[in-house]
């Protein structure tokens, strides 16, 4: 972990849009950040829907296989959907934080975490180490998240939704907004409904984000490996990730990035008691 300022080779320049509400230092864990072509923001609800977690997922999926980094809020819901697409797929995704780093917030996201900086990735945060999550946090790294982002996505929101204030950090940065429509009774929807109403760009897939980025899509092609050790170990029942450590050079940290490569890619499955088991 680092930390830094804007005197730092490494500071994101970006940051200097927000002007006077630019963080005085960053506290860095992971890989530094470079410029980058493009960077999307995939926020939203952390009470989301199961369809908005999969647009979630396979939107970030999808972005990342072009090169695009994603950011996001390391949420509970549709950031951390987000997440675990880019890392699905070995792409690069940026976790702004609403806590120090070093808090075990969410709880239970430790294999995400690992996946995230074993694929270049980066937790940042404005808040010094083992500053606890409060409220009035979140909104206010809010606009870290925009002002990182050359687009903003909100896939699902309600009216007093946090992933809003992100949307409105973006408009004022000049940064494209998009939103993904949904049912109009549907709580979770009526906050992306309204950003859609009142001029952000209608979001129906991801050549919607290229074309709001001015991008043609390029052919990208992913295989799983037909055949992994760890899965191919777990087929045979749920186990415990220790006994899998003779199987992985490297040790627990190595271990717990492999568990979550696998299970962003689908390939396993956590269960109750901290198990894991190859999905059939």
């Amino acid at each position: 972990m680092t930390r830094i300022d804007s005197t730092d080779a490494h500071w994101p320049g970006v940051l200097s849009a927000l002007a006077g509400d630019e963080p005085p230092q960053l506290w860095w864990h992971g890989d530094p950040w470079v410029d980058r072509a493009a960077a999307v923001a995939i926020v939203g609800s952390r009470r989301a829907t199961a369809a908005g977690m999969a647009i979630a997922h396979d939107m970030a999926r999808e972005l990342a296989r072009q090169g695009i980094v994603i950011v996001s809020g390391f949420a509970r819901g549709i950031d951390e959907a987000a997440h675990m697409g880019a890392v699905a797929v070995g792409g690069v995704t940026i976790a702004v934080l609403g806590c120090g780093i070093g808090i075990d917030y969410p709880r239970g996201r430790d294999r995400l975490r690992a996946a995230l900086l074993a694929r270049g990735g980066a937790e940042i945060t404005e808040f010094p180490p083992d500053t606890e999550p409060r409220p009035f946090q979140f909104p206010q790294r809010n606009r870290i998240i925009a002002a990182l982002a050359t687009a903003v996505v909100v896939v699902e929101a309600t009216e007093r939704s946090g992933a809003l204030s992100t949307a409105r950090w973006a408009v004022d940065l000049g940064r494209e907004v998009l939103a993904v429509p949904g049912p109009l009774h549907s709580p979770q929807s009526r906050g992306t409904n309204r950003l859609i109403r009142d001029g952000a760009r209608p979001c129906l897939e991801t050549a919607d984000v290229l074309d709001a980025l001015g991008l043609a899509a390029v052919q990208q092609d992913f295989v799983l490996p037909a055949s992994d050790p760890i899965v191919d170990l777990l087929r045979g029942g749920p186990v415990h990730p220790d006994s899998l450590l003779g199987h992985v050079e490297g040790g627990a940290a190595s271990l717990a990035t492999r568990l979550a490569e696998l299970e962003m890619s689908g390939a396993i499955r956590s269960l109750p008691g901290g198990l894991v088991e190859a999905v059939r």
